[in-house]
């Protein structure tokens, strides 16, 4: 059966971020991911951790400047320095949240930029971040975004990602394997698990279209569950979607799963 972590970046909005940890686990989650835990210091959100026991699956590094736009510091050339103290600070949080996958976001190309510098500073980085954090025993990881929700961002398929990995050429680099974002670029959900099934870290998933429920929309994901099962595929799959309305009424698709069929005292 598929282990699923909540992503608090997307569930449980109704709460403050603090106390979607909490909604989590009494809905039956056994771990959790989210985009970013810069906001709050590492001990605040690991003891929210520890009093829940839940597994952090994954966040990402610092996208750079959000609210301009950027969405990763790794493709762009110059800013180097600003990349590798977002290192830092990741490895930092990694350790005293126990996570052991941390995803690296590329970059929004700048108009007018140089895509084979921006590619060359992608892929250094990259080399960088895979070495420092397996130094720790943490995978970086590596995402393909759809560019109808994120236009410019450098990496939008998984052939692409998987040249990428064989160029940086470490055994620490990974695929994240996000099936709304495959769906919506590529479909073929099942025959591109398989095809780069060894370098597959994390899956997330929505319902497409629209980023809601799973169980909304056009991708048979019983059928996708059942496949990581036989593919033996033991690794978190992230619950990143948007709910239609409150978090809890949308939970019956994982009822099979043994989650969200009745709050946990």
């Amino acid at each position: 059966m598929p282990k699923f972590a909540a992503n608090l970046s997307f569930l449980f909005q109704e709460l403050e971020f603090l106390d979607r940890f909490e909604a989590a686990r009494r809905a039956g989650f056994q771990a959790v991911e989210y985009l970013f835990p810069y906001d709050h210091p590492p001990a605040e959100i690991a003891a929210r951790l520890d009093d829940n026991g839940l597994s952090q699956a994954l966040f990402n590094l610092s996208p750079g400047d959000w609210d301009a736009g950027e969405r990763g510091l790794t493709a762009l050339p110059g800013r180097e320095d600003d990349f590798r103290r977002s290192v830092d600070t990741a490895l930092r949080y990694a350790d005293a949240l126990g996570c052991r996958r941390l995803h690296v976001l590329a970059a929004i190309v700048p108009d007018g930029a140089d895509a084979r510098a921006c590619e060359d500073a992608y892929v250094a980085n990259l080399a960088h971040a895979a070495d420092a954090f397996g130094r720790e025993g943490i995978r970086a990881l590596i995402e393909p975004l759809n560019t109808t929700d994120n236009p410019g961002y450098l990496l939008s398929t998984a052939g692409h990602a998987q040249r990428v990995i064989e160029t940086v050429g470490s055994p620490n680099l990974f695929l994240q394997y996000d099936l709304y974002h495959r769906q919506i670029m590529e479909g073929s959900l099942a025959a591109g698990f398989a095809q780069h099934r060894e370098i597959i870290a994390h899956i997330q998933i929505a319902g497409v279209p629209g980023r809601h429920e799973p169980d909304v929309g056009e991708i048979n994901y019983p059928y996708l569950f059942d496949m990581l099962d036989a593919a033996g595929y033991d690794g978190w799959v992230g619950c990143e979607y948007r709910p239609r309305g409150g978090t809890l009424d949308g939970l019956g698709w994982l009822a099979p799963y043994g989650i969200g069929t009745g709050l946990i005292a």
